[in-house]
């Protein structure tokens, strides 16, 4: 997930960390492999994390690039795929990565954390590197979100009307909300309030 914490907060990310390493990719990350109609293999992983979806995605032939803000995310990335030439891994953020021209892209709750100010902008920039017949997959935070608001960094909550436009020129395959109580990964209770999209770029 693409955010530098605070002083104080790294501990709650070393816990997620290692809750994550041996996790299996998404399920998302499968569909979204099976509707890549343009034939371009190279995927970028946004907010990269431990590396579980890269990992797949190399698995399936891809060239991959992931990013991430936090240094222990990356640093765990490097380790783990220093033998797979095919994967590249850097720190950075949405706003300062350098998009290739990309078949696939993935942002599993790591847009949370975008500047909420140049959102529009960065999903622009993300959006012109995604050839047609590409694909994207990746959630969103809804505005009833506990992180909506208060949180310790900035988040970017958007309406589902929002999210829908974002995808003006896109084919929705699966578009799923969430909206519950629930519990982060670390067992923090919380409520949840996400959208999860995956669609083709057909414009």
């Amino acid at each position: 997930m693409p955010i530098k914490d605070e002083q104080g907060k790294q501990g709650n990310w070393s816990q997620f960390y290692a809750k994550t390493i041996a996790r299996e990719h998404a399920f998302a990350t499968e569909l979204a492999v099976k509707c890549n109609e343009s034939g371009l293999k190279v995927a970028v992983d946004c907010g990269c994390g431990t590396g579980s979806d890269i990992a797949f995605l190399a698995e399936q032939g891809y060239q991959v690039h992931g990013f991430d803000i936090n240094d222990e995310s990356v640093a765990i990335c490097h380790a783990r795929f220093e033998q797979t030439p095919q994967v590249s891994v850097s720190q950075s953020t949405f706003e300062q990565f350098i998009y290739p021209e990309t078949g696939l892209m993935i942002a599993h709750a790591s847009l949370f954390f975008a500047d909420p100010i140049r959102f529009k902008e960065t999903w622009n920039v993300m959006t012109s590197s995604l050839v047609t017949g590409g694909v994207f997959s990746g959630d969103f935070m809804g505005t009833d979100d506990s992180w909506a608001s208060g949180f310790h960094c900035a988040t970017a909550p958007l309406s589902k009307q929002q999210i829908l436009h974002l995808f003006e020129g896109f084919e929705i395959i699966q578009f799923q909300e969430r909206h519950e109580p629930g519990r982060s990964l670390i067992g923090k209770e919380k409520y949840w309030h996400t959208f999860s999209v995956v669609a083709i770029k057909r414009e």
